[in-house]
């Protein structure tokens, strides 16, 4: 299977302009033979808390019907970030279209400090399930917690997808933690993250991706988009940057 992780600039709260930013993304995955793409935290609208309210829709608004004929007539699994509205207030939620499935959505289930005034714990973990692996999606805060990789690990996890918007020094502190991550549990981890501005803070790039003995095996720079690319069976990575173009696919 081959496993991608997307780093992308999202433009603030443009949630059209961004989908055409994936759909572009996407199509270069699919010229690697990508089986799933994961884009970063909130990607389709970029990380903006203070947005939230304005930009929170639901999981199956039809604007995003777009990735589920992709999904289906490409064969990819396709996740991408939205803040959505729940039953007690506005979650941090990751799409996730499967081919021939119907749409499904995870929410972040635990919450930094920063987060709290605007949005509120999702509830049940979500598992992707494909034909050779079972995926377990975590975004960005609840990644660094122990007790949730122990958590899906224990029930049945073989990949760590990891989506997140982090600084030059969140991700820092991801890097290290989540090659521990991988080494403990014998699980490789894919983190995607965002390139530009975030918030209050400049998001740091450096996407990347470790095998199940905690070797960080590939990585992106802190200032391009691109795409990382896992076989989880060969291990082998390939590399994509926007520096770079493949014929016919922009």
């Amino acid at each position: 299977m081959k496993i991608c992780a997307a780093q992308m600039e999202s433009l603030r709260g443009h949630v059209d302009e961004n989908m055409g930013r994936h759909i572009r993304l996407i199509i270069t995955a699919l010229s690697y033979e990508a089986d799933l793409i994961v884009f970063p935290e909130l990607s389709l609208t970029g990380y903006e808390p203070g947005l939230s309210k304005t930009l929170a829709t639901h999981q199956d608004d039809k604007r995003f019907d777009i990735f589920q004929v992709i999904s289906d007539t490409e064969n990819i699994c396709i996740c991408s970030g939205i803040p959505t509205n729940g039953s007690s207030g506005i979650l941090i939620s990751m799409l996730v279209f499967q081919p021939g499935l119907p749409r499904q959505s995870y929410s972040k289930r635990f919450l930094h400090a920063d987060e709290l005034p605007f949005f509120v714990q999702g509830g049940k973990q979500l598992y992707i399930e494909t034909d050779t692996k079972r995926i377990a999606p975590a975004i960005c805060y609840e990644s660094l917690l122990p007790e949730h990789a122990e958590e899906v690990f224990e029930n049945g996890a073989e990949v760590y997808l990891t989506s997140v918007a982090k600084s030059a020094k969140g991700v820092a502190k991801a890097h290290k933690h989540y090659a521990n991550t991988a080494k403990k549990y014998g699980m490789p981890v894919i983190m995607s993250n965002c390139i530009g501005f975030c918030d209050n803070f400049e998001s740091a790039g450096k996407s990347a991706i470790w095998n199940k003995n905690g070797q960080q095996i590939g990585s992106l720079n802190e200032s391009n988009e691109g795409l990382l690319i896992f076989d989880t069976e060969t291990e082998e990575i390939i590399r994509w940057t926007g520096l770079e173009k493949r014929p016919g696919t922009f």
